[in-house]
């Protein structure tokens, strides 16, 4: 990344000020890897507050996560909160990496990757259907405990904005400048702490205002 001296130093005092305004981090860990996967699949397309609502209704909604595997889309989104495009994508992706899943291991578990190592583990998440690259990295940060930096469009919309990356770079490129920048114990914190600053109400009122208003000069 271009003028990656200068945007580590910008991102270390972002660093910084979200420990100050934000409530402390509870780290999150899975014992089993699929459950971090499943968690994964919603979490990226929900906001935090609306994927623990949806967690929440899917593990009373359903008997277990084969339960899950053989329901219905429909029944699946509607029990994670509705209708919703970003529901129904969550639901479409749960059932093929479950069904993947279940494929190659005969039941609801990832177990095995933990006896595999970290790499050979990625390699077999990175196998399974429905599974982004901010799923794999979600799961191998809460449940292997790998240095991983997992980054909704938010939080990448988010340092992009704001200048905390260099506006051409991709996924890749940040997500190594990132693992370079912030140290693998305190990578679930900044994680944490970057994702509620990019989904914070204040966020979203200024792009509803800037919607308006790039809808008014359209119409002049």
């Amino acid at each position: 990344m271009k003028n990656s001296k200068e945007y580590a130093q910008r991102l270390q005092k972002l660093y910084r000020e979200l420990k100050r305004v934000h409530p402390k981090v509870e780290k999150t860990t899975y014992e089993d890897p699929a459950e971090a996967l499943i968690c994964g699949i919603i979490s990226e397309r929900l906001s935090e507050a609306a994927a623990s609502r949806a967690l929440r209704e899917i593990r009373t909604s359903f008997v277990d996560w084969n339960d899950l595997r053989v329901s219905r889309i429909e029944e699946i989104a509607e029990a994670m909160g509705g209708n919703a495009a970003s529901c129904r994508a969550a639901a479409s992706s749960l059932t093929a990496a479950l069904r993947g899943i279940f494929n190659e291991h005969h039941k609801i578990s990832l177990a095995v990757l933990k006896k595999l190592g970290k790499r050979p583990a990625k390699e077999g998440l990175e196998k399974l259907d429905g599974v982004s690259r901010f799923v794999i990295n979600y799961c191998m940060l809460t449940s292997m405990q790998a240095h991983a930096v997992p980054l909704t469009k938010d939080m990448i919309e988010y340092l992009r904005k704001n200048g905390f990356i260099a506006p051409d770079a991709d996924e890749e490129d940040i997500e190594g400048f990132l693992t370079r920048q912030v140290s693998a114990k305190d990578a679930y914190e900044f994680y944490a702490l970057l994702r509620r600053e990019s989904e914070s109400p204040k966020l979203s009122r200024k792009k509803a205002v800037s919607r308006r208003k790039n809808g008014k000069t359209a119409r002049k």
